[in-house]
């Protein structure tokens, strides 16, 4: 059975599922998004990402399709009408349909897309052996904190990665790693971590805001700043965050080892945190 999705105000199965061939966001990538896991049938840190929604719309002067009362309720309708008990659910925004043009459509009306992804998030094989990475130039444009559907660096970034070998990339500006081509990226040195400071060049990442308060809540040292890749090759540990892996350790950059080439104790640690925080506040 297919799954339902939901397209501006309707159910649907999927392969009856359609947006205009000129919905912006088909045309100019005119459109925002977001994804919330989910655990035991439950979204999780849903509430930030719906602020996060509506700061990314903001920031494009695009109006909202529905309140946030009202998109969770259609996530939830979702997660029940296609049994999800562990994967994530998909929303997208766009500015709406209307015919071909640069500027801003003055009477459009913005269209909602959402969608259910089942898939095991908390026994990620990868969070045992840790994830490899290849560093990159960043190619995506300045305004990173704004989360748009324009995704193309980024599917360049992972294609490039997978033909190389290797589960994920950073990427490097100026000198200095930005982020993973989907997730926040972090190092830790002497027991620090050291993780890059909240601008327009990365994404204000939800699950990176409750990891750092998990580890200031554990006498965990932090330190906000851009990083080198020479720095990251030589770290203790790495990892990313996000959310659909949470934290997942990286072990390799390049083809060289961090540390000792397996999943470092603080990731470790702070991977089981997360968890744990997150199944408690879904409990009933």
């Amino acid at each position: 059975m297919s799954r339902i999705v939901y397209v501006n105000g309707d159910y649907l199965p999927e392969e009856d599922a359609r947006i205009s061939v000129f919905d912006r966001g088909f045309l100019f990538a005119d459109g925002v998004y977001e994804v919330s896991s989910v655990l035991n049938g439950r979204l999780i840190d849903n509430e930030g990402h719906l602020v996060r929604l509506r700061r990314s719309l903001n920031e494009l002067n695009m109006p909202a399709p529905a309140s946030d009362a009202d998109i969770e309720e259609i996530q939830n309708e979702l997660i029940k009408r296609n049994n999800v008990e562990e994967g994530g659910v998909y929303l997208q925004v766009t500015r709406g349909a209307a015919d071909r043009d640069f500027l801003y459509p003055k009477n459009a009306k913005p269209s909602l897309v959402l969608f259910t992804q089942a898939r095991s998030v908390i026994d990620n094989p990868k969070a045992k052996t840790g994830m490899s990475v290849i560093l990159l130039e960043d190619i995506r444009w300045r305004r990173r904190d704004i989360k748009t559907v324009g995704l193309l660096a980024q599917s360049m970034a992972k294609q490039a990665a997978f033909e190389a070998g290797a589960d994920d990339a950073w990427m490097h500006q100026d000198g200095f790693i930005t982020e993973g081509s989907s997730n926040n990226a972090y190092i830790v040195k002497d027991g620090t971590i050291i993780t890059r400071h909240l601008s327009n060049d990365i994404l204000h990442g939800i699950t990176r805001k409750a990891v750092l308060a998990l580890a200031k809540e554990t006498g965990m040292p932090i330190e906000e700043r851009a990083f080198t890749p020479d720095e990251a090759k030589d770290a203790d540990e790495a990892f990313v965050t996000s959310a659909s892996t949470f934290v997942m350790p990286v072990v390799k950059i390049d083809g060289s080892d961090i540390g000792t080439g397996t999943p470092g104790p603080i990731a470790t640690r702070l991977r089981t945190l997360y968890i744990e925080e997150a199944l408690n506040s879904i409990k009933d």
